[in-house]
């Protein structure tokens, strides 16, 4: 038995200091105390370690529940003392090494490389990294032989599957080569073997190019922190990389993680904050659950890691509120002790912000715009025009969100995925979600001859990227526009999407102007996904007794065409989501068609969520559709109230448009709004534009202006 403590993420001083918070109130004295019953409920379980399952399987999910625990029984020895957290570790570790050699690789039952426990390395990496943290907290307590039984026949081994058998996979710029060289550093650093450590940092070659961290770092975030396949994948990223971080200044302070590429660490932390939406989930950009959040472990990771190796910022303490917990570490006594100290902790105010994508922040931007109310309510608006994502990218160039009154209202689907659901395709991706929830038709956007941008050819859609127009992201207008250039072969598309504080409306009115234009005739269908109870609508529509999907690819085969009618001069469509009433009005005529659609076609085995969508379409070679969604009134069905059921807003109409220029106006109840956007792509703050539209001239400077009158 070693006489010192040398867990790899917390020295004697980190530990006495958690001590000092057990039984107490604090955050830390919270977190502690979850994380003791939480361990303790597991410890009254038989051990066991089993052979191998799907995704979702027994022995899958056992596996995950063994090395969360080993890590989590292993802290608490250091902290507590008490011999049964490292007794149980240490068998747990034991009987894992008397069986690891023993496995078998699984079946390969995807594109990831299979391991001996899981069936991808990606799971296997997580294993190990967990499973060396916690035997770094207990190897002092090991005698000898338990520490070269469980090296040798247990880590070292993983060591070379990781490093050898799969090094295509180790030298991997992916969030599954953050995992894998994070486990790989854990673990050298708990066995003492540091070639590991500086392998995992710079890679199998050395150069700090093809593979490891820094290369990672490098080529994974864009300057502004963003990462690359958007806010699912980067919340689990952010979990080995807070990890490797810390370890990294730990046993290689001469690095600097924490101010690498000007502190890119940080700031990915807060670029990630800075996606969710104002009740802590984040928006599904590109593969993605609907409902992951910020409580997420690699979340919780994060803000304590950047509490402690970074300027204070205050909206951190509210986040953490929200969390309801911290990371039980050394980064974690620091926010605990930050927090504590605060004479009151507000809700977290985040700012409106465009995030530039690329290593180099040349490949385009993902827009947050918030707004909030008198109420105190949040509208927020999200518009990806950055790069495509890799293999997690969706066709959605251009696809935006809307939220408010905590609840999403303009939707994008996420993936299609039952995650650790066994039935369900092992709780892996299913065919759906290259046949529908990638697809352009999902993502509130226009789709082109009811095709997919780019083919849905990932190659070439990982060439080409956004094109940022504007930004304004303070005060009562705030607005982004952005262009997507060829991605449909000869079309080019502009959005710009405004948000108008306005004295007549409770919630911030929503402008929607996307403008195609093209050398030929096209089919375009505006879509938007939309969650509720249809109140009301002025298109006299024809529902249809025999349904018919709406096309036969792109995603349009998996649509229910519902119901379907000619467009008005404005298109109104209003509906209930949850206590909310919502209104789109649309620019549009007769020779425009509106389709109500609903998921479920050639879905046989019932995999996509039932959701509704409309699809406005319509024959041109330049279009421009103009659209508004009007937030309003209040509906509470336990005491059967229902308060301004229809909107203010009745009419939208387009004064002219062109290259130059987009002009249109919004009529409503003492509502009279010219909006006028300028197009050119060289626009600047202090562009001068004069424009003639029906003998009318409009004259603005800079980017857009809205001008009220008497209606």
């Amino acid at each position: 038995m070693l006489s010192t403590v040398n867990a790899v993420l917390m020295n004697q001083q980190e530990v006495e200091a958690i001590q000092q918070e057990l039984g107490k109130t604090s955050l830390m004295g919270r977190s502690l105390d979850a994380l003791i019953k939480d361990t303790d409920k597991y410890l009254t379980l038989p051990i066991d370690v089993p052979g191998h399952s799907p995704a979702g399987g027994y022995a899958h999910n056992k596996h995950q529940q063994n090395y969360k625990y080993i890590e989590q029984a292993g802290r608490l020895f250091l902290i507590t003392g008490e011999d049964k957290y490292a007794q149980f570790a240490a068998a747990l570790l034991t009987q894992y090494a008397d069986k690891y050699l023993v496995l078998g690789f699984q079946e390969q039952r995807n594109t990831n490389p299979p391991g001996r426990l899981f069936h991808q390395m990606l799971n296997e990496h997580v294993w190990l990294l967990y499973s060396s943290l916690g035997y770094s907290c207990i190897k002092h307590w090991l005698t000898e032989a338990q520490r070269q039984h469980i090296v040798k026949q247990l880590f070292e081994p993983m060591l070379e599957v990781a490093t050898v058998k799969y090094h295509f996979d180790f030298d991997r710029i992916h969030n599954h080569g953050v995992w894998a060289v994070a486990a790989t550093a854990a673990c050298g650093a708990a066995i003492g073997q540091e070639k590991y450590i500086d392998l995992a940092l710079h890679g199998l070659a050395g150069d700090d190019i093809q593979g490891g961290f820094l290369a990672q770092l490098s080529n994974l975030f864009a300057p502004s922190g963003y990462y690359i396949e958007g806010p699912y994948y980067h919340r689990y990223a952010i979990r080995p990389l807070c990890l490797l971080a810390e370890l990294t200044q730990r046993f290689r302070p001469e690095l600097d993680i924490f101010n690498f590429k000007n502190q890119v660490i940080g700031k990915t932390i807060q670029s990630l904050l800075s996606t969710a939406y104002p009740n802590g989930v984040f928006p599904s950009l590109n593969d993605a659950s609907k409902s992951m959040d910020i409580k997420d472990e690699g979340v919780v990771i994060a803000v304590s890691l950047y509490a402690k190796h970074y300027p204070e910022d205050t909206n951190l303490y509210g986040i953490a509120n929200i969390q309801e917990q911290i990371w039980i570490s050394g980064c974690g006594v620091a926010l605990s002790q930050a927090y504590q100290a605060q004479a009151s902790v507000e809700v977290p105010c985040l700012p409106s912000v465009e995030l530039n994508e690329g290593p180099d922040g040349d490949k385009g931007a993902q827009g947050f715009i918030r707004m909030q109310n008198s109420q105190g309510d949040i509208s927020q608006l999200v518009m990806n025009y950055g790069q495509h994502g890799m293999g997690h990218g969706h066709f959605d160039t251009l696809g935006m969100t809307y939220f408010n009154n905590d609840q999403e209202v303009l939707r994008d689907y996420g993936f299609g995925r039952w995650v650790n659901i066994e039935p369900k395709f092992g709780g892996r991706y299913l065919d759906e979600n290259k046949s529908y929830a990638r697809q352009t038709i999902v993502h509130n956007l226009v789709s082109v001859d009811a095709g997919c941008q780019n083919d849905f050819d990932v190659e070439l859609a990982d060439s080409k990227h956004g094109i940022p127009h504007f930004f304004i992201g303070e005060g009562k207008i705030q607005a982004m526009s952005a262009f997507a250039e060829d991605f449909y072969p000869g079309v080019e598309q502009q959005r710009s999407l405004v948000l108008i504080e306005h004295q007549q409306l409770t919630q911030p009115l929503l402008l929607d102007l996307f403008r195609l234009s093209s050398d030929k005739d096209h089919q375009y269908d505006y879509s938007l996904q939309y969650q509720g109870q249809i109140i009301r609508t002025n298109v006299e529509h024809k529902q249809h007794s025999t349904l018919n999907p709406m096309g036969d690819d792109a995603g349009y085969q998996h649509l229910w065409n519902v119901s379907e009618g000619k467009g008005q001069n404005t298109n109104l469509v209003s509906w209930l989501q949850g206590s909310s009433y919502y209104t789109w009005l649309s620019a549009s005529s007769a020779d425009d068609t509106l389709f109500f659609t609903r998921t479920g076609a050639n879905d046989p085995d019932f995999n996509l969520r039932s959701e509704t969508s409309l699809i406005l379409r319509r024959q041109a070679k330049n279009s421009l559709f103009a659209n508004v969604i009007e937030t309003h009134g209040y509906f509470n069905e336990s005491v059967e109230a229902s308060l301004d059921a229809r909107g203010k807003i009745h009419t939208i109409n387009i004064i002219g448009f062109n290259e130059q220029a987009s002009v249109i106006e919004v009529l409503g109840e003492d509502i009279a709004l010219t909006v006028m956007i300028n197009n050119a792509k060289d626009a600047t703050e202090t562009s001068q534009t004069t424009i003639e539209f029906n003998n009318q001239s409009y004259s603005w400077t800079g980017f857009l202006v809205v001008e009220s009158k008497r209606s």
